[in-house]
């Protein structure tokens, strides 16, 4: 992606000016906090990242590679942004050789079929006009991808990104699940796990963060309120006929397995159909 005439550049070079990183995970407020510590957990769920090579694309200002390094143990991670004030501002973080930062496009990744196990792709999609491009590359260059977006279904998510300063200065543009799902089929790829996190918003007042993460679980576990409430869409995909990771494989180590055509929590992704019909109609 192009750093130029996309509206989400000013947005997020005001943050690196201003924050020495992005806002919501540098001098983050509580609320980010909280949402990022779910959405962390998420992405754990999905795919185990024991000594696997890892790509970060589209890394931001590095806060998440390195939390993976920490808490997932992969053989390496590698992040990629186009934005190289970003990478600057990555590579200012840096302790562990393990972890490494270049810049890079999401839609043009300079890298061979097959360079990493897995391509992590965590909060890029919504800004990113091309997103179909992202998926397809990161399936390239890795056989898992796991993704992590805002929920599209969310109803009050879609007022946030019309009306929040913050969420027009950067462009976003969250995209719904099923549409997330259509593009990683036409990629060559299959949603194998699946599921819709987090109730907490990125920014809202402590009080509001706070009231809201105390009914966090018990909302997660109805599922059409997850559907269309949860703030993020969690899942892992893998090439078609090709082998991918599965945190529950059979022996326990979250080896390969085959990777199937039909996601596991299917009916949750039906409930979103349909609630997606309902709006339209």
């Amino acid at each position: 992606m192009s750093t130029s005439h996309h509206p989400e550049v000013d947005g997020f070079k005001a943050d690196l000016a201003d924050n020495e990183g992005y806002r919501y995970t540098t001098n983050a407020p509580l609320s980010s906090q909280l949402a990022n510590r779910r959405c962390t957990d998420a992405v754990l769920a999905m795919a185990d990242f024991r000594g696997k090579r890892v790509i970060d694309v589209g890394c931001g200002d590095g806060t998440y590679t390195i939390e993976l390094l920490a808490l997932a143990a992969p053989a390496s991670v590698h992040g990629t942004d186009v934005f190289p004030q970003a990478i600057v501002a990555a590579r200012a973080k840096l302790t562990d050789p393990r972890v490494t930062f270049a810049v890079g496009s999401a839609t043009d990744l300079p890298y061979a079929d097959n360079t990493f196990d897995i391509a992590l792709v965590r909060g890029v999609l919504h800004h990113m006009p091309k997103a179909p491009d992202a998926l397809r590359e990161a399936l390239r260059v890795a056989p898992t991808v796991v993704v992590l977006e805002p929920n599209g279904y969310n109803p009050g998510l879609k007022l946030f990104e019309r009306f929040h300063p913050y969420h027009r200065a950067h462009g976003e543009m969250s995209y719904p699940p099923r549409t997330l799902d259509r593009w990683i089929s036409e990629a060559g790829g299959a949603v194998q796990r699946r599921t819709w996190a987090g109730l907490v918003p990125m920014f809202c007042p402590d009080r509001a963060a706070m009231a809201l993460k105390r009914i966090e679980p018990a909302f997660e576990n109805v599922p059409l309120l997850r559907v269309v409430g949860c703030a993020v869409y969690v899942f892992a995909a893998g090439r078609e006929g090709a082998d991918s990771v599965d945190p529950t494989s059979a022996d326990g180590h979250g080896g390969p397995t085959r990777s199937r055509p039909r996601a596991r929590n299917l009916p949750r992704a039906r409930l979103g159909d349909a609630f997606s019909r309902f709006r339209a109609g």
